[in-house]
């Protein structure tokens, strides 16, 4: 907002002065009074452009690494006996063990 602002005044200060062309003549002092003009016009857009907040970067911070992921080792045997009531035998059936 404040950026569209100051863009918007600029531009109407340069149509200002565009749009109502004066003499270069020194009559009462009037080219005086128009850079002392120009100078503050200046430094007040100036002020305005210059007040945007800065960027500080946030404070560094230790990271620990992550831990080193092992997989486990793993291996199919027989397990124990059980009986199969349906085809009525003992049988043993294959597990899978990991360390």
């Amino acid at each position: 907002m404040r950026r569209a602002l100051t863009v918007l005044t600029s531009a109407s200060i340069i149509a200002s002065t565009v749009s109502m062309p004066g003499s270069a003549r020194a009559d009462g002092g009037r080219v005086a009074a128009g850079l002392v003009g120009g100078l503050a016009a200046g430094t007040l857009l100036g002020a305005a452009i210059a007040s945007r907040p800065y960027y500080y970067a946030p404070a560094p911070v230790y990271v620990e690494p992550a831990p080193v992921y092992v997989a486990p080792r793993c291996y199919w045997t027989r397990g124990e006996p059980v009986w199969d009531d349906w085809r009525g035998v003992w049988y043993r059936p294959r597990m899978q063990i990991c360390d």
